[in-house]
């Protein structure tokens, strides 16, 4: 793997001018002033000078999700160090922070003063341009979608060569292998921001990725067509489907993360403005375009949750002045939420939201006044990369019921790479009592399908239930992860099934 020469930035600088990254600590998340003077020719350098396996895997690979299992959350210590320092105090009880970082002694001394232990916080002495990590980092996906795990890096669409370069630095902290999209014919322009995946092979981002990689984009470096873009994302990521929506007119850097969220494999929580206001009838068009031409990994309807886009003392960003307050641009952290806040206000409503459509979740708020007026916030300044060893389950939760005679059936896909040795369904009518198990099958082996039956109950009853497994290796986990403290529910009515008739 390859590294940018010096020389390289040196040049750079020299011939457009010594403050492009002097002022390191100024940089936003969009283009800086001189960025965009020189961005076409650095994307051809940085093709030329590729970093990592730039063909694709040659085994099918499955982007994760980000509420699955992550093993570190990365972060850039480059500015925001309050905001930073609140990150690490409450991911490090959830995983293990890798801090990149220029000045090791010095990010010591701020956790520590701000009493923030160091246990579980690694530090990596390499030079960064900006703490945008999100849009920079490297993506996780897995062979055989539970076997090795493997990174994956796009090229970045900032002139930033230090930022460039963290995927290959973390590739070799973490012995992963990685796979880069920098040449031709898979050479691909995007970022972090703008892309979520269900874990399932669907996919998410604004146009922007068309944009970016079209004749008629700004970097006129990577030309595809749509079909081209989609056939590096399904060989690199995985990617079977991709789902690509409008560009807002008011979000300057087109990321989804800054109106949306994936709750879920079937759960979208999404900004709301008020009538007419700011990107709210451009967020509705994508919303109704979404819900009618797709459904989720299962084969239903998605659903959606909303969530207040907040206002900036009054006024939203149609106004000129007014910060992108967001609170989609949250990150999950394993057992733990943290949601970007502003004034309490507002806040107390948009964590509580999040705490009922996430039940056992720790919901951490963090201020992000300073950093909200640079186009980001918590899940911009954040990479999750997974475990090594995922156990994974993926459920469609049971909806509410009428009353039947008959059991209520649980299915559920559920792999590791040595295979199950069993999985059961817990389930109460009181969460304070605790759970009673009931074994599940393997239904269909060859698609990894076990499924249990809740027996029945009288209507009027709700029902909370979640999914244990352990695999042959010993592994085990929950689904939801935070259960049993966490779990999902639904209701026995009253109405007789008609299909009892």
């Amino acid at each position: 793997m390859l590294r940018f020469p010096a020389i390289l930035v040196l040049c750079f600088l020299f011939l457009f001018g010594p403050d492009t990254y002097a002022q390191v600590s100024d940089l936003p998340r969009g283009f800086a002033p001189k960025e965009k003077s020189f961005i076409r020719r650095y994307l051809s350098s940085r093709t030329k000078n590729a970093q990592g396996i730039s063909v694709p895997p040659e085994f099918p690979v499955r982007a994760m999700a980000e509420w699955e299992e992550i093993e570190y959350l990365v972060i850039a210590w480059v500015q925001y160090l309050p905001t930073l320092r609140e990150i690490v105090r409450y991911s490090r009880e959830e995983c293990k922070v890798v801090i990149l970082c220029s000045d090791t002694t010095g990010v010591k001394m701020f956790l520590t003063e701000g009493d923030v232990s160091l246990e579980g916080v690694i530090l990596i002495p390499t030079p960064v341009n900006s703490v945008w990590i999100r849009d920079y980092g490297a993506s996780s996906v897995y062979t055989h979608g539970v076997d090795s795990l493997w990174l994956v890096d796009w090229i970045y669409n900032r002139p930033r060569p230090d930022d460039d370069y963290i995927p290959s630095v973390l590739s070799r902290y973490l012995r992963k292998s990685l796979f880069s999209t920098t040449r031709p014919p898979f050479d691909l322009v995007h970022t972090g921001g703008n892309f979520m995946s269900d874990g399932m092979g669907t996919g998410f981002s604004s146009r922007l990725i068309l944009d970016e990689n079209s004749a008629s984009g700004q970097f006129n470096l990577s030309i595809k067509n749509e079909a081209e873009v989609n056939e590096v994302m399904r060989r690199f990521m995985g990617i079977n489907r991709y789902i690509k929506m409008d560009v807002l007119p008011y979000d300057g850097i087109h990321h989804i993360d800054m109106h949306m969220k994936l709750l879920n494999e079937e759960t979208l929580l999404v900004g709301k403005y008020p009538t007419g206001v700011a990107d709210g009838p451009q967020i509705e068009e994508n919303m109704e375009y979404l819900l009618s031409s797709f459904s989720s990994g299962f084969g239903f309807p998605y659903e959606l949750a909303r969530i207040p886009m907040p206002p900036h003392h009054g006024d939203y960003p149609d106004s000129w002045w007014a910060n992108y307050r967001t609170y989609t641009n949250s990150v999950f952290v394993n057992k733990t939420v943290l949601v970007p806040v502003y004034e309490e206000k507002y806040d107390t409503t948009a964590l509580r939201i999040y705490r009922q459509l996430l039940p056992g979740y720790r919901v951490v708020g963090i201020n992000c006044n300073a950093i909200i007026r640079s186009g980001g916030a918590l899940h911009c300044i954040t990479k999750g990369i997974g475990v090594s060893d995922p156990l994974l389950i993926q459920h469609r939760r049971l909806r509410d019921r009428f009353v039947t005679y008959n059991s209520y059936q649980v299915n559920a896909l559920i792999s590791h790479r040595s295979g199950i040795r069993s999985a059961q369904i817990y389930f109460t009518t009181d969460t304070t009592a605790g759970f009673t198990p009931i074994e599940m099958i393997e239904a269909i082996p060859e698609e990894n399908v076990w499924t249990g039956f809740i027996p029945p109950h009288p209507p009027g009853t709700t029902l909370y239930y979640y999914i244990h497994a352990e695999s042959f290796s010993g592994k085990q986990i929950n689904r939801p992860i935070t259960a049993p403290a966490g779990w999902w529910k639904f209701r026995v009515l009253s109405r007789p099934d008609p299909s009892l008739r």
